[in-house]
């Protein structure tokens, strides 16, 4: 099982094929996604990689993540998540994971959290039809009637769809498709839309649902720091 990424909501845009079709994608940036952590089954009974993106002011983080910042050599990031994988996809601490991790034509799982709506009506939030035009229906056309019975069950249960706070949800989109990846801006096209609003923070994972493709890099396409990539210069004695 490889690692997810964490990315940017650039926007949503569209791009054409050879036969002339259009296709509307969205926009997904990584910029600077870095290994933060290790996660193992012997410390913390779980094998994961914690991610890190975005640069954090260093005045807004505090002194004890500042330290986890500094053991890890990455700067400190502005959002972090875990990715649970078996250990054979455990990527260094350090790396920066490269937008061709993924491969044009394979699908993936995206999770957002969705643009809020603030207080709203059960037309809008639950699609309700509304009450009747007319035959006495007066002021109340929008509203969702009746919430429940007269004396049998005599209560409204739980869970009643009704008015009230739309949006700013955890959604996940299943088995959206690759369509194109520039490696040199760290750009990732994905097909159809995407669950939140430009400059949130997205995750996207391999398809639970559909199979990896066989070229897709294991455990992953990641670039080291050059401090570390650099071989180290052996001193030579006088």
């Amino acid at each position: 099982m490889r690692s997810g990424v964490i990315a940017q909501k650039v926007g949503m845009t569209r791009i054409f094929t050879d036969a002339g079709e259009h296709v509307p994608v969205t926009v997904l940036k990584l910029d600077g996604c870095q290994v933060v952590a290790h996660r193992t089954q012997e410390q913390n009974g779980y094998t994961a990689v914690q991610l890190g993106i975005g640069r954090a002011k260093v005045k807004n983080v505090s002194k004890a993540e500042r330290g986890r910042f500094a053991v890890a050599k990455v700067e400190p990031k502005m959002k972090l998540a875990e990715f649970r994988v078996d250990e054979a996809g455990l990527l260094p601490v350090g790396a920066e994971i490269t937008a061709d991790h993924f491969v044009v034509g394979q699908f993936v799982d995206v999770t957002g959290t969705t643009i809020g709506k603030g207080f709203a009506g059960p037309m809008k939030r639950w699609n309700f039809g509304g009450l009747r035009a007319t035959h006495g229906v007066s002021v109340s056309h929008r509203s969702h009637g009746s919430t429940g019975g007269r004396q049998d069950p005599g209560k409204t249960f739980k869970n009643k769809k009704m008015a009230g706070h739309m949006g700013t949800d955890r959604v996940t989109t299943q088995n959206l498709r690759v369509v194109q990846l520039d490696v040199t801006r760290g750009l990732v096209l994905v097909e159809g839309a995407v669950p939140g609003h430009a400059g949130g923070w997205i995750f996207v994972r391999d398809a639970v649902k559909r199979a990896l493709p066989a070229e897709a890099p294991q455990p992953g396409k990641f670039r080291l720091p050059e401090s570390a990539s650099a071989p180290q210069e052996e001193k030579k004695e006088d």
